[in-house]
């Protein structure tokens, strides 16, 4: 989000009505998961964001936080029904993209 987050500027000035969910993760989480997939070390991929809804409202946005799953979905609804640029905080967790797709899957494949 943060190579093009200067779109959100251009979104609001042209009084578009979208909605963007950042999966933040604090760090590069996908390439962790997919490089420890491949054997590699992890090294450089943690790092902090800015509060994403100060951030959003900064360029005159609507900024979101969501804390929880079950939470997403009135969330949501609630952006597409309401005019204006949105831009929803989401936190995830990659560990169990890892676990999952590295570990469950690759032992279900070896077993065929």
């Amino acid at each position: 989000f943060m190579m093009n987050s200067q779109e959100l500027e251009t979104a609001v000035r042209l009084g578009m009505h979208i909605t963007v969910v950042i999966l933040r993760d604090d760090g590069y989480g996908m390439i962790r998961w997919k490089q420890a997939n491949m054997g590699f070390t992890d090294f450089g991929l943690d790092y902090g964001n800015p509060d994403f809804v100060k951030y959003a409202e900064a360029y005159g946005a609507n900024g979101h936080r969501v804390e929880s799953a079950e939470g997403l979905l009135p969330l949501l609804e609630h952006c597409i029904k309401t005019p204006g640029v949105h831009v929803i905080d989401c936190p995830v967790d990659y560990s169990e993209n890892d676990r999952i797709l590295n570990s469950e899957l690759r032992e279900r494949a070896l077993a065929v």
